[in-house]
Formats: C-alpha cells, sequence, structure tokens
C-alpha cells in the first residue's frame, strides 16, 4: 500500500497565532459534559482543496478570528481544587505549522482512499508530556505540488463538540473571505449547564453503566478491539442506498436517514464480531440537545452540546431479523433525550468516578450534517473531507459535493472487517436491483467467491 512522502517543513516551525487584539483573561469553566474522561482528545479533521489561499491571509484572519474564539487561544488546565478541567484564557495563541508535499491533489485522492497511518505526519505533532500540555487548537497547512491545499485541524474536544467545531472554522473561512462581522457570535459561558446543588440524578443513564456480563460470555469487545491490530474501512452510501435502507422498515415504520443507517452498522456489527446471541450489546450515539433543554442554549453555544443516547439489545434480536428491531430502539432512545434527562446527566457526572460504558459498545459519531464539507476560504469548498485518524469508534461522515450521501468510517481486526464490510452490503444481493448496484460500485465493487462467507469488497 503507497504511503503518502514527508512533509518538508521550511524555517522555525510552528508558529503561535495570537489574537489580533486583546482578549479577556479568565478562567473559563467547563460544564460536566465537558468535562469528563470520554472526551479527553482532540477532533482531528483533515481537508483536501483544489487552491490554497495565501499563508499570510491564513494567518491573518486565524488571528483575527481569534479574538472572538479567545478560549482557543488559551490553554486546558486543572481547576485549583482538583476537581475539574478549565480553560486558562490567556492568549498564548494557537499552534500554525506549515509544510509542502512532493504529491498532487490527484495523487493524494487515488492512494488515500480510506485512512492510513501516514496521514498522521500531515498534523504537526506537538511534544507533550499529557494530554493538558497539548494546546486545544493545533492547525497545519499543507501545501501541494498542483497548488493545492490540505489543511488538518486537532481541537481539544473538551473545549466543543461537532457543531462548535464547524461553527469555529466557518467562522475562520468568513474572516479570510471578508472584514465583515461574524454571522454567529460564539456564546462562551457554560453555566448553563451547571450542575443542580445538590446533584439529583433522576434517570437511569445505560451509557454510563457497566454492562452485566452474562456467566456464558466474559467477552469484553472494547478490550478485545483495542487489543488487535486494526485495519480502516470507508463505505459510502449514496441516497438510493439509504432509500432502500428506509423501505426495509417502511410503511409500518417511518425513519430518519440517520436511524436506519445506524440500525444497519449496528447490526452488520454484531454480526461481524459473531458474538454469543444472548449478550447484551449497547449502541451509544450522540444527540444535539441545545434545543430540548428549557430555556434552549442560545445560539453560538460551541461548548459540548450533546449527550449519548443509548440503545440495548441482545444480539440475537440484531442479527436474526431486519433493521426493524434496531430502528425502533434508536428512536425510543432519542425520545428519552429530555430537558430533565439531560440535567439529570450534567448531575451524575459530577461523580468523577463514572465513565462511558465502552465494554459491550459501539459508539457512532454522526459528522454528516455539520456543514463541515461546506467549508470554503475563498478557493472553493473541499474535494475531499474526513477525519484524520480512524479508530474502533464509527464516524458518519459527509460526501464532498454530495450532501445526501454518507460516508461510513470505523476500524476493526482485519478478518472481523471483512465480515463487517460483507454484512453492510448483503442486503443489496437480497433483492435484484441494478440501479442500487450502479450507485453502489461508484465506492465499492461486490466479489462474490465460492463460499459466500468470503465475500470481498474492493475499493475502487
Amino acid at each position: 500500500m503507497q504511503e503518502l512522502p514527508d512533509c518538508l517543513y521550511e524555517g522555525k516551525q510552528p508558529t503561535l497565532i495570537t489574537p489580533s487584539s486583546p482578549t479577556p483573561n479568565h478562567t473559563l469553566y467547563l460544564s460536566n459534559l465537558d468535562d469528563h474522561h470520554f472526551l479527553r482528545f482532540s477532533i482531528k479533521y483533515l481537508y483536501l482543496f483544489q487552491k490554497s489561499p495565501s499563508s499570510l491571509a491564513l494567518k491573518d484572519s486565524l488571528s483575527r478570528v481569534l479574538v472572538d474564539y479567545y478560549p482557543f487561544a488559551g490553554r486546558i488546565k486543572v481547576s485549583a481544587d482538583k476537581t475539574k478541567l478549565e480553560v486558562d484564557c490567556n492568549g498564548e495563541g494557537a499552534v500554525f505549522a506549515e509544510a509542502s508535499m512532493d504529491i498532487t491533489r490527484q495523487e493524494f485522492l487515488e492512494i488515500s482512499r480510506k485512512p492510513k497511518s501516514s496521514w498522521r505526519k500531515l498534523l504537526f505533532k506537538v511534544q507533550a508530556t499529557g494530554f493538558l500540555d497539548i494546546p486545544p487548537l493545533i492547525i497545519q497547512v499543507t501545501y501541494l505540488r498542483c497548488g493545492g491545499m490540505i489543511l488538518c485541524t486537532a481541537i481539544n474536544h473538551c473545549l466543543c463538540d461537532g457543531i462548535g467545531t464547524s461553527q469555529f472554522l466557518h467562522a475562520w473561512a468568513h474572516a479570510n473571505t471578508t472584514s465583515a462581522p461574524l454571522p454567529i457570535q460564539p456564546f462562551h459561558s457554560r453555566h448553563m449547564l451547571e450542575p443542580r446543588d445538590p446533584p439529583h440524578v433522576t434517570h437511569s443513564h445505560p451509557s454510563f453503566t457497566r454492562t452485566t456480563v452474562n456467566k456464558t460470555s466474559t467477552f469484553n469487545i472494547c478490550k478485545y478491539l483495542q487489543s488487535q491490530p486494526l485495519a480502516p474501512t470507508t463505505l459510502t452510501f449514496t441516497p438510493s442506498l439509504i432509500l432502500r435502507l428506509k423501505k426495509i422498515c417502511a410503511p409500518s415504520l417511518e425513519c430518519t436517514t440517520f436511524e436506519a443507517l445506524a440500525a444497519h452498522t449496528w447490526c452488520s456489527w454484531a454480526r461481524s464480531l459473531d458474538l454469543p446471541l444472548t449478550m447484551e450489546v449497547k449502541l451509544l450515539f450522540s444527540v444535539n440537545m441545545r434545543k430540548k433543554l428549557t430555556p434552549e442554549l442560545p445560539q453560538g453555544y460551541y461548548g459540548n452540546g450533546f449527550v449519548l443516547a443509548c440503545a440495548e439489545s441482545k444480539v440475537q434480536d440484531l442479527v436474526n431479523g431486519n433493521i426493524y428491531h434496531a430502528v425502533k430502539l434508536i428512536q425510543d432512545a432519542k425520545a428519552r433525550i429530555t430537558d430533565e434527562y439531560v440535567r439529570s446527566t450534567i448531575d451524575l457526572l459530577e461523580d468523577k468516578t463514572v465513565k462511558t460504558d465502552l465494554t459491550s459498545s459501539l459508539v457512532i459519531s454522526q459528522w454528516a450534517r455539520l456543514g463541515l464539507e461546506e467549508l470554503d476560504f475563498g478557493e472553493g469548498k473541499p474535494m475531499y473531507m474526513g477525519s484524520l485518524t480512524s479508530d474502533i469508534y464509527c464516524l458518519f461522515l459527509p460526501v464532498a459535493g454530495n450532501y445526501d450521501a454518507i460516508r461510513v468510517q470505523v476500524s476493526m481486526p482485519e478478518d472481523v472487517l471483512r465480515r463487517l464490510e460483507y454484512y453492510m452490503v448483503k442486503f443489496l444481493d437480497e433483492k435484484d436491483s441494478e440501479a442500487l448496484n450502479i450507485d453502489f460500485i461508484i465506492d465499492i465493487k461486490v466479489i462474490s467467491t465460492a463460499r459466500t462467507d468470503t465475500t470481498l469488497i474492493e475499493h475502487v
């Protein structure tokens, strides 16, 4: 498998981009939804643009937008009482690195059909002893031989969620193309999400409870996956394929695109792992709760404004039927996310020993409806947008130029991955539909072999 060439850095790298004018110097409170162990990592985006804006313009516009988004120029620290993380808004600056790479945009697309370990070189690695020593915003711009540009960003998840990162990146792009005020002003305060005094947990929260493993199975899925060499896959579902999935449930059950694709992915995941039929497994997925609160969170709130919904099922009910069962469980899990449920979650997370239950869970993060693929710094929208890395968590990614298509990305051990890919497309063979196969072959080709259980997917 061909890897990317090395990045060439010139001069002193990287630089710190500070706000272009004085900003408030204070400590920013982080809510319990910001400050829990599950989010102690950076969200890493990769963009490929056909043409690069000038380096000077990018740095200047970043400096100006950091006046509005000044916490991004600060540093994460532990509170004085050692109980929480918070942001020291000290204006120290965002890390900005520049490099060149001897490759064209078309060559990048051809050799990078799915994430590779060599992609990591596209983001400057800050030498740090731990998570807290890494600046909350790291950016690398890599200029290509053809005049194109790869933009990679690492944004601390404790500071913002996917909606917040998209809001910030669009604000930066806006500042790069005009001097007009930002269309959406960031709302910094997190105090609307403070816990009650005293905390009052009124709901059960299966997202944070360890699954009781029955006597016939002690299989810890998360530990198993993390102990194995992982390989990534990316499967693109076109609008017609998504419609086909929905029709499996209709007319008896109406469902959204996310519900249908999440259900299908969860069922395929359970089948591919060959789990005991009586084992209980979970699907954890983020639900935006900004408009579910009373009062709603203000426009421009860029902190973590989601909670994890949880659907639970025995494996046998996922693998022995169609996706109707899984869709209904997902819908029920979404319906449970109310104002009181969110408040109860915030109160629960006052207990810093509570952790997200990953023992037997598939985690799906929805990036496909955040407008990430619409980013434009003045030279056109991206040719490609995705995650810099791939993990056992599943991402629903946007497709540049096709708003209604979704890419499903996940990493699994290779033998499991082949089975997952097979089950993800198996529904195509259950009913002859040439039109759907034509759509799907844009991204993958199903190669039937003598043994149906070894059907492979070739990325084309």
